[in-house]
């Protein structure tokens, strides 16, 4: 008779295997729990397990965070349409610079539209590749437990098989059990205790055999996810560093065109303000021959100097010469400063750089630095010594106390910045 067909390639057998390996699951755990059955425990793979959860949590609020960030972007990217959309209206079509301001304004959308989808391409759909291996990984470390469970229910299965075959030893015959032992016989007893004995030996041997298959699956996918585990949990950092780099790089890209953008429009209006200005020429303008890159400098500048004219006029005598008389020794010790500037360099000096954070110099040869201090950057004496990142430098208060013989030593570059 063939089996029931439940559709979708479940049969009636399947169904009742899968039932009943469930409830030997939930037995076994039950036992565990209750404490009537030890359970196999590995530390190293749980600390992994919680690793991957960690891990697993930190990129989907990333995720969430970026695609927020994306929206604001977008958001943004329409409010300043919007704007310079106005500004274009607003100016007059007689104006000078007309066809440059509505050129800008192309540019900025243009500018806007390419961040974002930067964003898009570099960081949001990396950022979807990398959190798309761990719901495969999540559901096998799942597999994993119920393998675990199947293998100790399988041990236990074992072990309490060859208990019985102990206690057994030699089997006698005792008060029948069954009411098929009752009618037997008393010559056929032999047969029937031969007939349990080979069921025992049968029940033996299937527990050893179902023990070792359930320790090969389990096995198999264990190794697997002990392997790829501190694989996945060690390419958090690269991917992490990867993924901010390009954030900073394409957001400062961005600001540094828009900045510029937005001076040019500046400059037009300062420009279309001058000539319009022209027909009624105040004192502080002056001449309309500058070039349009220094006009926003001048423009304050004339202002400013403007508004110091305006304070000076109103001084009174006594006051201008008290000003004078405080200026010289500053202007005579400015220029003794000046004269004194180009000090003595160590042979070979390259360039300065300013210590940021304290390091501790590991070796006779390393340079130990506190931030703040000022470091002279020299060559090597072999430039084959030279370690990528690792320059040699002379502390500029140990150069100035003793050029005759000053420490110098190696330092890590990235613990400074260059003046």
């Amino acid at each position: 008779m063939a089996e029931l067909n439940l559709g979708k390639g479940l049969t009636a057998g399947k169904v009742a295997s899968n039932v009943q390996k469930k409830l030997t699951r939930a037995q076994e755990k039950v036992l565990q729990k209750l404490g009537k059955a030890d359970e196999t425990k590995d530390v190293a793979f749980e600390e992994g397990v919680i690793n991957f959860t960690k891990q697993y949590a930190e990129g989907s609020k990333l995720q969430r965070d970026l695609r927020a960030y994306l929206e604001a972007v977008k958001a943004m990217h329409e409010s300043s349409k919007n704007v310079q959309a106005c500004l274009a209206d607003m100016y007059e079509p007689e104006w000078y610079g007309k066809n440059e301001v509505d050129s800008i304004v192309e540019d900025c959308d243009v500018l806007w539209t390419d961040y974002h989808q930067k964003l898009v391409d570099h960081a949001l759909i990396s950022m979807d590749t990398y959190l798309g291996q761990f719901p495969d990984i999540k559901a096998r470390i799942a597999k994993r437990d119920r393998k675990l469970v199947d293998y100790d229910s399988a041990r236990h299965n074992y072990a309490a098989t060859h208990k019985t075959k102990k206690k057994d030893g030699g089997i006698k015959i005792t008060k029948p059990s069954s009411l098929l032992e009752r009618a037997t016989p008393g010559w056929a007893q032999g047969i029937l205790s031969a007939h349990n004995v080979a069921q025992s030996s049968l029940s033996r041997s299937q527990a050893e055999e179902e023990l070792e298959r359930a320790q090969k699956v389990f096995e198999e996918i264990n190794i697997d996810l002990q392997e790829e585990l501190p694989s996945l949990w060690n390419s958090r950092v690269g991917f992490y560093v990867s993924t901010f780099q390009s954030l900073a790089g394409f957001e400062e890209k961005f600001h540094k065109e828009m900045s510029c953008a937005a001076c040019l429009f500046v400059c037009l209006c300062l420009v279309y303000l001058t000539l319009f200005l022209s027909a009624f020429p105040p004192p502080y303008l002056g001449a309309l021959s500058f070039s349009l890159s220094n006009l926003s400098l001048l423009f304050l500048m004339s202002l400013c100097s403007q508004d110091e004219s305006a304070a000076a006029a109103a001084a009174t005598p006594e006051e201008v010469t008290a000003t004078e008389e405080v200026s010289t020794p500053a202007v005579a010790a400015e220029s003794t400063e000046a004269a004194t500037e180009p000090a003595e360099m160590p042979p070979g000096f390259m360039f300065k750089v300013q210590v940021m954070h304290d390091y501790a110099a590991n070796d006779t040869d390393e340079l130990e630095m506190k931030a703040g201090d000022v470091v002279l950057v020299i060559p090597f004496d072999n430039p084959e010594e030279q370690d990528d990142g690792w320059l040699m430098g002379i502390k500029q208060d140990d150069w100035q106390q003793n050029k005759e013989n000053p420490t110098k030593g190696v330092f890590p570059e990235n613990f400074t910045q260059r003046l």
